[in-house]
């Protein structure tokens, strides 16, 4: 299970016992709902959508219809015109307050009853018949498929609507309705009597979030333009009286309706709806306003915060074959690692990791897990990550290794805070997160991992006899091999030890390591290292004093107790005045290895450049 799907579970059964308010009783088909129902979607920009409760339970849209039948206005006619005849202030009273500019008579704004009814009359269309069409069209594209009518919820909302009927005449007497106000009317009783899903409303908020394109088609519903001043709207008008403390507490775009649905609109990220039918003094459902109030604290969503596309959290990801560790493994241990190295997957994460942006990377780690098993978090370029962010990554991590896969951290900056944040959010039961100095190691460890899992017996390895044995003088025969062997010296080092240090000039020495591992470091300018191989039994180091390079260009060190052929250049030289085979076979060799070396490098730079 995902873990924000695991949040909103937890969310769900949390607010489940708030039991205050009442089921709207103005309509009657409204108080025939059932206090207990109740359901929580969120839909990302990119289509994913979690839900919880009862999120497929059919209900009627009510005054949420009012953001499309705007947008819809404002596409017809454009802002001008649809401001002289519908305002943009705030009321500061109820839903269907009798709110009219005193001057003009327009209503302050569309998402009051008043502003509503007049926006429904300002629909395109030659007849009520095909203005009705048009909004339906636009609810459709929405919500991702077509709609329909409550007949019985829209005969009881026409035939109680005594007070709505009031209203439109006195829009018709302003002049702000053309034609027969009752007709205009009725649509406005149809359009809220839709019936829709909380998953529908959450796919309506995200189509608001995704700048006016529904992200389950791919399909524009609305034009950018006209999205900036419908969400304007919502956030100043959405909540009726309520409004104003909805921004301060909430921060998001937000419109209610009186059947218990509220939709919240975080731009750029994701929408959400909840849908709870017990409703406040002013409207709005009470389970519904504790969610989103408790999302958008969690998660940090206010507006007013910085905001970012989640999908820009994530940086490069490549895999183990793409960038493998710089540990050289032996022929044979390379071959069984080839065809698995492709099953560890590095993310490089970057910027600051808010909740949305970790729930994307947390679904992109499961969308790969079916072809990967080890993941890397590579951690360099963030520069905050927020408590909820790090649970969720927890709940990753642990869901990966519930399934056998793994998660590990590398490169975490000690200046960001990021390690104390994924401390002070382990669980209790939690064991501990692995974080590595950087990738390099990170990768090592997670080639061991898959080596581990599938043992392969291989003995001790190949006898060591010759130099011959070795890659560098690989088909190199006697009597030249025989020569040469004999100018060869045994050298041990303890672990720990340095064997060679960069930029010396007095040891000319070709290593050929018969038992142990060392590793060849890098010095960087910042005082840390940089590995650049890990050599084990059977390979060789130091070779580039062959080809004339006096001063040592790397160090060497004793990664365990290491026994080890010498064999100096200089003697080898000599040598080879008398057997030239020798120079031709190790000018081969090496010609083979750089060639080799230099592709897994263009290899690596294709990988982090992507």
């Amino acid at each position: 299970m995902l873990p924000l799907q695991q949040y909103l579970n937890e969310l769900h059964a949390e607010y489940l016992a708030l039991t205050e308010g009442e089921v709207a009783a103005y309509i009657p088909e409204l108080a025939k709902a059932d206090p207990a129902w109740f359901g929580i979607s969120i839909v990302t920009v990119d289509g994913y959508a979690y839900d919880v409760g009862d999120s497929d339970r059919s209900f009627t849209i009510q005054s949420i219809s009012k953001p499309i039948v705007y947008a819809t206005a404002l596409a017809d006619h454009g802002r001008e015109r649809v401001l002289r005849k519908v305002g943009a202030e705030p009321s500061g009273e109820a839903f269907n307050s009798i709110s009219l500019d005193p001057r003009t008579g327009a209503p302050l704004n569309p998402m009051i009853n008043a502003g509503a009814i007049a926006t429904a009359g300002l629909v395109a269309g030659t007849g009520i018949a095909e203005q009705w069409r048009h909004v339906t069209s636009a609810m459709a594209a929405f919500f991702g498929r077509e709609v329909a009518v409550d007949e019985t919820v829209y005969r009881s909302e026409s035939d109680t609507g005594y007070r709505n009927r009031a209203i439109a005449w006195m829009l018709k007497n302003f002049g702000i309705i053309d034609g027969d106000p009752m007709e205009v009317l009725e649509n406005y009783f149809r359009q809220c009597s839709v019936q829709v899903t909380c998953r529908d409303l959450a796919f309506m908020a995200a189509t608001f979030a995704n700048n006016g394109v529904h992200p389950g088609t791919g399909k524009r519903a609305v034009d950018a333009e006209d999205v900036e001043a419908v969400l304007s709207i919502m956030a100043t008008c959405g909540m009726y009286d309520y409004a104003g403390s909805w921004l301060y507490e909430v921060g998001l775009p937000a419109k209610s309706g009186v059947s218990g649905g509220i939709i919240a609109v975080m731009p750029g990220r994701f929408g959400i709806a909840v849908f709870s039918p017990p409703l406040d003094e002013n409207g709005n459902s009470v389970r519904g306003l504790a969610v989103c109030r408790r999302i958008s604290r969690d998660f940090k969503l206010h507006s007013f915060g910085s905001t970012a596309s989640p999908s820009l959290v994530l940086g490069r990801v490549y895999s183990g074959a793409d960038a493998p560790s710089r540990r050289v493994r032996s022929a044979e241990t390379a071959a069984r690692l080839q065809p698995l190295a492709s099953r560890i997957r590095c993310l490089s994460l970057q910027g600051d990791v808010a909740f949305d942006g970790a729930e994307y990377v947390v679904r992109k780690l499961a969308e790969a897990s079916a072809v990967a098993s080890e993941f890397i978090l590579d951690m360099n370029r963030v520069s905050f990550v927020s408590d909820s962010s790090a649970r969720l990554l927890h709940e990753a991590r642990r869901s990966l290794a519930h399934g056998g896969n793994a998660l590990v951290f590398s490169r975490i900056r000690a200046a960001t805070g990021v390690k104390e944040a994924l401390r002070r959010t382990l669980g209790d039961d939690d064991r501990g997160f692995l974080t590595f100095e950087d990738n390099d190691l990170a990768t090592e460890w997670c080639e061991n991992r898959l080596l581990a899992a599938r043992p392969h017996d291989c003995g001790a390895g190949a006898t060591l006899r010759t130099l011959a044995d070795f890659p560098l003088f690989a088909g190199l025969r006697d009597p030249a091999l025989r020569r040469l062997q004999e100018l060869v010296e045994v050298c041990e080092h303890r672990m720990g030890a340095t064997i060679l240090e960069a930029g010396a000039v007095d040891d000319d020495r070709v290593f050929f390591i018969l038992e142990g591992e060392v590793s060849v470091l890098l010095t960087l300018a910042d005082g840390t290292h940089q590995r650049i191989a890990t050599l084990s039994r059977g390979m060789s180091f130091g070779e580039m004093v062959l080809l004339g390079q006096h001063a040592r260009s790397a160090s060497v060190y004793a990664d365990q107790a290491v026994r080890a052929w010498t064999l100096p250049a200089s003697a080898l030289n000599r040598l080879a005045r008398d057997y030239p085979d020798i120079m031709i076979t190790v000018l081969r060799n090496l010609s083979a290895d750089l060639a080799g070396k230099l592709r897994k490098a263009n290899q690596l730079i294709g990988a982090l450049a992507a």
